[in-house]
């Protein structure tokens, strides 16, 4: 394995580290290893905010590499994080893209750091560091942006890095170039994206900061008046109901509990709440998907279950109960993004797709 030129793919997530090789070559990859570095809530709790744990999680990957001192990197991708608009795509990795995740993020996400620990290990080895379609990727239709409120239009902020890449495998799948497949993606996972993918691109989405049925840990779309309401009762801070919305919301807010096997389990117990909140979630992600087909005039050439829960069982069959009429269901659970990461830096490295400079911004479809 001396010398074995390979890709370094990181996904920092809010308490884990992923980090993964794979063999390049001539645009394709393999995996060659994978580490997943569990950081407790405690442990974190000690860092003032996101940018202040570069360094730890630094420290963990270059451990990694340790690990594997004949490789020879020849690109490191990290997971995008909260950038304004951006096209789908790749993006390299410049100093400027550095100091804006890390010091300007659109949110507050682990996400920001997969550009500067990119950079960084990649700087050290004489390597390139890109990202891949980062959350921001909007490639909406004007139709998409109008709203009924002049001040807030309609924005983009979609699982694109998983979606994309369930994508090109269901085009693959079907023997079809990916720029002429026409599918809804539901990635359920600890937040939801329900998205049109025309022709390969994004054109629509249930924004998960928008308007996504209740996930998890999330809220969902709300009823407006009562939530602005509650903004005004003096009962919580900002910050507060930040929290009750995105991580303590959703089934952790009606059930206690964000693992979807315990929901199962409790069911299975005949708790009849949770019965209900689980129906509830999916009838919501079933109605999107009906959304989301009706952006293609309902002629789909399948619809993708894909992130955790697609690995239930109780999850796939109340879906394919509801969805099977509208066009064939595929399932692809889990989330591979530390391979769609190396793959997107393959491309450019083949020369099939050439990576895009920050700062740029989103074309309209």
């Amino acid at each position: 394995m001396s010398g074995v030129e390979a890709i370094l793919a990181i996904n920092p997530g809010t308490t884990t580290t992923r980090c993964a090789l794979y063999l390049s070559r001539g645009g394709t990859v393999e995996p060659l290893a994978e580490k997943t570095f569990e950081h407790d809530e405690t442990e974190m709790a000690q860092f003032s905010n996101i940018a202040a744990q570069l360094d730890f999680r630094a420290a963990q990957v270059a451990a990694f590499l340790d690990w594997h001192p004949d490789v020879l990197l020849v690109a490191c991708a990290g997971r995008g994080g909260m950038l304004t608009p951006v096209p789908a795509g790749v993006i390299e990795v410049s100093d400027a893209l550095v100091d804006f995740v890390l010091h300007r993020p659109v949110y507050q996400h682990a996400s920001n750091l997969g550009a500067p620990l990119a950079h960084r290990i990649a700087s050290a080895q004489g390597a390139r560091a890109f990202i891949v379609d980062p959350v921001s990727v909007d490639e909406l239709a004007p139709v998409a942006r109008v709203s009924g409120f002049a001040e807030i239009p309609r924005f983009s902020f979609v699982h694109a890095l998983n979606i994309r890449a369930c994508g090109r495998r269901l085009a693959s799948d079907l023997g079809k170039p990916f720029d002429e497949l026409r599918a809804v993606v539901a990635h359920l996972g600890a937040g939801f994206s329900i998205a049109a993918l025309l022709d390969g691109r994004l054109v629509d989405s249930s924004n998960r900061m928008e308007s996504s049925p209740f996930t998890p840990e999330r809220a969902g779309g709300l009823p407006p008046l009562p939530l602005i309401e509650l903004c005004y009762s003096g009962r919580y801070t900002r910050e507060e109901l930040l929290k009750k919305l995105y991580g303590q919301g959703g089934v952790y807010g009606l059930l206690g509990t964000k693992d979807i096997r315990r929901v199962e389990a409790m069911i299975a117990a005949g708790d009849q709440k949770a019965a209900l909140v689980f129906e509830a979630m999916l009838y919501q992600v079933a109605k999107t998907v009906g959304a989301m087909a009706s952006v293609a005039d309902f002629d789909l050439d399948g619809i993708v279950l894909t992130g955790g829960l697609a690995n239930s069982d109780q999850v796939r069959g109340y879906l394919e109960g509801k969805l099977a009429r509208l066009a064939p269901l595929f399932t692809y659970p889990g989330s591979d993004e530390c391979r769609a990461l190396a793959e997107g830096a393959a491309r450019v490295l083949c020369g099939t797709e050439q990576a895009m400079r920050w700062p740029l911004a989103a074309q309209a479809a």
